[in-house]
């Protein structure tokens, strides 16, 4: 998987679910474990990210494939 790059916290105490949310521009599924195992020690840092950390940005996960279910089927 490759990076796109990184992003550094430019917020006082940020969550690493909006930054996912603000990366990836939407909640995806498994945006903020990407960024975990992108990031060895992120987790360290507690549910609050410090400004001026560097965070590298993996690719965006792909969605899950969902089935459909038809009644009439």
């Amino acid at each position: 998987m490759a990076d796109l790059g990184y992003y550094v916290v430019s917020e006082d105490a940020e969550r690493l679910d909006r930054i996912a949310r603000a990366l990836y521009g939407e909640d995806r599924p498994g945006a903020v474990e990407g960024l975990l195992d992108s990031n060895p020690g992120l987790a360290a840092l507690g549910p609050n990210i410090p400004r001026g950390t560097v965070i590298r940005v993996p690719e965006p996960p792909e969605p899950p494939a969902t089935a459909i279910v038809r009644p009439w089927e």
